[in-house]
């Protein structure tokens, strides 16, 4: 599966973490300088990248519901989803810096 770096990076802290993780944690990926996102878009990315996810059937999803809406506050890995960490794990390598 091909994934973004912001949905990597949230496979791998629901794995080292383990349980249930509220969703403001993933709001540190852009605190690091290569990425780049305003603030006012960054929550609406985290939930799309949540999303698309849950429908992959890698997390569930945890929140609150409305008529017309979910929100998501919480997020667990499946069993699917922790497999998919351990091949994201087994495939990083650091990047060097060439210039």
């Amino acid at each position: 599966m091909k994934f973004s770096s912001l949905q990597k990076y949230i496979v791998l802290q629901c794995y080292e973490k383990g349980g249930r993780i509220h969703r403001k944690i993933f709001r540190e990926f852009y605190k690091t300088p290569e990425q780049k996102a305003l603030p006012k878009y960054q929550e609406s990315i985290i939930t799309k990248s949540l999303e698309s996810l849950i429908d992959r059937e890698l997390m569930i999803g945890f929140g609150k519901r409305t008529p017309h809406k979910w929100f998501i506050t919480h997020v667990k890995l499946t069993k699917k989803g922790k497999k998919q960490a351990l091949v994201i794990l087994s495939q990083g390598q650091e990047k060097l810096p060439f210039k």
